[in-house]
C-alpha cells in the first residue's frame, strides 16, 4: 500500500478547499436576482461563478462545486435565485437551467482544454456551453409554462442574450487574470 507524499497530500486539500470557496461563492452569489417582468427566470449572476469555477477549478472539481451547490440548495438552504431552496425550485420553471448547468460545466471545461487559452476560444466554449444550458432551460420552461419552443425562447433566452454574453467576455478577460495570480500565491 502506497502513503501519499506531502506534495499529493497538500495538493488534494488544496483542491478541497478550493472547491469549498468557489461553493461558498456560488451559494452567496447565485440568490442574488433581478426578476424581469417578461419572464419567470430572474437574471442572477450564476453563470457568470460557474464560467470561473471552471477557469480556477478546471472542469472536474467545477462540476464538484456546482453539485455541492445544487444538492446544498435541493435540500432547503436559500441558495438558489432569490435566496430560494428547496426541491420545488428544481421542480419549477428554473429547473431547466439548474439541470443545464450539470451540462453547461463540463462541455465548457473539456472546450476549453481542447481548444487553447485564446480569448476567442474560451469565448467560444462559454457561448457553446450557455446554448446546452440554455435548450435545458427552454425545454423545462415550455413544459411547465405551455408555450412552444419559439415561445420558450422569447421568454427564456432573448432577454437574457446581452447580459450573458456581457458575463462571458467578463469570464473571459478575469478567468485567466485569477488563475494567474493564483499559481504565483502557491
Amino acid at each position: 500500500m502506497q502513503t501519499a507524499t506531502k506534495k499529493e497530500t497538500a495538493l488534494g486539500i488544496r483542491q478541497m478547499a478550493m472547491i469549498g470557496v468557489m461553493t461558498a461563492v456560488t451559494c452567496i452569489a447565485a440568490p442574488f436576482s433581478i426578476p424581469i417582468p417578461v419572464s419567470p427566470v430572474p437574471l442572477s449572476l450564476t453563470t457568470f461563478i460557474l464560467y470561473l469555477s471552471v477557469y480556477i477549478l478546471g472542469t472536474r472539481n467545477a462540476f464538484i462545486s456546482y453539485v455541492i451547490y445544487l444538492l446544498l440548495g435541493l435540500v432547503g438552504l436559500p441558495v438558489f435565485s432569490g435566496f430560494s431552496g428547496g426541491f420545488a425550485k428544481l421542480a419549477g420553471p428554473t429547473g431547466g437551467y439548474l439541470i443545464g448547468f450539470l451540462f453547461m460545466i463540463p462541455l465548457t471545461g473539456i472546450l476549453f482544454e481542447k481548444t487553447g487559452k485564446s480569448f476567442w476560444k474560451q469565448f467560444g466554449a462559454m457561448v457553446l456551453g450557455t446554448l446546452v444550458c440554455y435548450l435545458f432551460g427552454t425545454v423545462w420552461l415550455c413544459l411547465q409554462l405551455n408555450l412552444d419552443f419559439i415561445g420558450g425562447l422569447g421568454v427564456g433566452v432573448i432577454p437574457y442574450l446581452p447580459g450573458d454574453t456581457a458575463k462571458i467576455i467578463l469570464a473571459a478577460l478575469i478567468g485567466p487574470v485569477i488563475v494567474k495570480a493564483l499559481k504565483r500565491a502557491e
